[in-house]
């Protein structure tokens, strides 16, 4: 139990990083878009959140490969499951239950499923807070 818990918060905290670092250049890149002349505020704001919301899914997507690999190295998942299936079902916690990892690594999907929660909600609030922020710019006065 305690190597499964080990693995499963090592993949969670490289998770938690490469979310970091996407995080820091959504914000970061959000900021500098916000300060952007815009004539046309409502083509704008949809722009500003599509890219947004497009780039934290290719977040959540390298962190779904990154549990994949991890399934993978650790042979996880029975032989001739797609590994990537299993991540997504796992991270998302759809939880299908069609697919079942191997006897001595059960906890690696709840511990997906936790991380995914968790970087789900970060991504939220990245997602409101961009949104808020856009909106009380919109103006282009500056004023909300």
């Amino acid at each position: 139990m305690m190597r499964q818990l080990l693995l499963g918060g090592m993949v969670s905290l490289g998770n938690i990083a490469i979310h970091a670092v996407v995080m820091a250049a959504v914000v970061g890149t959000a900021r500098h878009a916000l300060k952007w002349d815009r004539r046309q505020s409502h083509i704008w704001l949809a722009a500003v959140m599509v890219a947004t919301v497009g780039v934290l899914m290719v977040a959540h997507v390298a962190e779904v490969m990154t549990w994949s690999l991890a399934y993978a190295v650790l042979d996880v998942v029975p032989a001739g499951t797609d590994v990537v299936y299993f991540a997504f079902v796992n991270y998302t916690t759809l939880g299908y239950g069609d697919v079942v990892p191997v006897e001595g690594w059960r906890l690696l999907g709840p511990m997906a499923a936790m991380n995914g929660v968790l970087l789900f909600g970060w991504s939220t609030a990245v997602i409101f807070e961009v949104l808020r922020q856009a909106m009380r710019r919109r103006d282009p006065t500056g004023e909300p």
